[in-house]
């Protein structure tokens, strides 16, 4: 799916887990029942979970990896060709945003749309794949820009108080475009190259039928 896509750099981050063998609650060692899945999340603010354990029966979407739609047609280089322009009209980003941000909220919206298309919204994902170019002229990935992107529609709400928090667009403080409290869980790489001219993210997500969804086990002892 990826064009010479050699794996140069493992950020930190966290793998789904298919069924964490040494997972306690209350003293009880947890296995997840046939039909439910549950994320282990630690804190409640928290950026993404520590796995997720699926039971046998539990019925779940695998979307395609998908980068940023081509939006910006007045886009002087490749890459600000995906910079969403229902976001950041005439393709301007506002102070402190990264071309690797607006790509990773453009990305995203797609996500969305794949996912609806499957009755499903971004609170039902539970597993997520990022893949990551770094910007021409830069020795490095974006991690951070992609953050503050996946802030947006991903682990924004204290799941301690219930209530909204603050996430950042580039410079500023702002609310979230997607009040979500999902946190699935996650794992980055930087790649040589992405299969599309231009782009620097793609993503690829996991989500589970609402009717199967369950609560995080914490919540369930």
């Amino acid at each position: 799916m990826r064009t010479r896509a050699k794996i140069v750099t493992a950020v930190v981050a966290t793998a789904a887990l298919s069924v964490p063998g040494t997972a306690m609650a209350n003293n009880h060692l947890f296995q997840p029942k046939a039909n439910q899945a549950h994320s282990f999340i630690t804190g409640g603010t928290a950026s993404i979970a520590d796995g997720v354990a699926f039971g046998d029966d539990v019925a779940w979407y695998k979307s395609s990896g998908l980068g940023p739609s081509a939006m910006n047609t007045t886009g002087a280089t490749a890459e600000e060709r995906y910079i969403p322009t229902d976001v950041f009209p005439g393709g301007a980003l506002p102070a402190g945003v990264t071309l690797t941000e607006a790509q990773g909220i453009n990305a995203l919206m797609r996500i969305g749309e794949n996912l609806k298309k499957a009755g499903l919204s971004y609170d039902d994902v539970v597993s997520m794949r990022v893949f990551l170019q770094n910007p021409k002229g830069e020795e490095k990935m974006d991690f951070a820009g992609w953050n503050r992107a996946y802030r947006q529609f991903f682990a924004n709400t204290n799941l301690d108080t219930g209530k909204t928090m603050d996430v950042t667009l580039g410079s500023a403080t702002v609310k979230p475009m997607v009040v979500n409290p999902a946190r699935p869980s996650r794992f980055a790489l930087e790649i040589e190259n992405l299969p599309v001219d231009g782009w620097l993210v793609e993503v690829e997500v996991d989500a589970v039928y609402p009717e199967t969804k369950q609560r995080p086990w914490w919540l369930l002892w």
